[in-house]
C-alpha cells in the first residue's frame, strides 16, 4: 500500500479529502445558519447511506440549515421528521432515462460552492474507490447549476416526494 497524498487545492477526491471536505462544506453551513445568515444545501445524487453525513446533514436541519435533496436511488436519510429532520425535504425522480448526474450546492452566505461530482455519499464511495468533485467556479455556470436543481426539484411527473409517512407505511408493513 502507498502512502501517497495527493495536494488537492480545488478538487475534491476520494479516497483523500471527499468525505472530510463534504463533511467542512456542511459544518460552514452550520455555522452560518447559528449566525442568522443565508444557509442551504442542494444535492443531486443517486444514492445517500454514509451515516456520518447523515448525522452531519440531521445537525445542520436542527441548526436551520434548509437541505433539498434529489435522490434516485438509495436514501437512508428520513426527511421531515419534526425530531431530526424538520429542514430537510427530499424526493425521487426516477424515469424511463435513468440519470445519472451528481452535484451539489452549499449556499457558503451567497457565494455558492458548487461541485459536480461522480460520487455518491455512500461509504464505499468515500473509502473504497476513486471519485472526484470537481468545483464549477464560472459563476454564470453556478447560475446554470442552480435554475437545473430548481427545475428538477419542481417537477412533479416523474418524481415522488420522500419524507416520514413514507417511511412509517415501509417499516410498519402497512403498504
Amino acid at each position: 500500500t502507498s502512502n501517497y497524498r495527493p495536494k488537492l487545492k480545488t478538487f475534491l477526491m476520494a479516497p483523500f479529502n471527499m468525505k472530510s471536505s463534504l463533511i467542512t462544506l456542511i459544518d460552514n453551513e452550520i455555522n452560518l445558519a447559528r449566525k442568522g445568515k443565508k444557509a442551504f444545501i442542494y444535492a443531486k445524487l443517486n444514492s445517500l447511506s454514509d451515516i456520518a453525513v447523515i448525522e452531519k446533514l440531521y445537525k445542520a436541519s436542527a441548526a436551520g440549515v434548509k437541505i433539498k435533496l434529489i435522490i434516485r436511488g438509495i436514501c437512508c436519510l428520513v426527511p421531515e421528521n419534526k425530531l431530526c429532520s424538520r429542514n430537510i425535504e427530499a424526493k425521487s425522480i426516477v424515469g424511463r432515462y435513468l440519470e445519472h448526474s451528481r452535484y451539489f450546492i452549499f449556499s457558503n452566505n451567497g457565494s455558492h460552492k458548487t461541485f459536480i461530482s461522480s460520487a455518491d455519499w455512500m461509504e464505499r464511495n468515500f473509502h473504497a474507490r476513486v471519485e472526484t468533485a470537481i468545483p464549477i467556479l464560472d459563476p454564470f455556470l453556478k447560475e446554470t447549476m442552480m435554475a437545473i436543481f430548481q427545475a428538477q426539484w419542481d417537477d412533479d411527473t416523474k418524481s415522488r416526494h420522500l419524507d416520514i409517512v413514507q417511511y412509517n407505511k415501509l417499516y410498519s408493513g402497512k403498504r
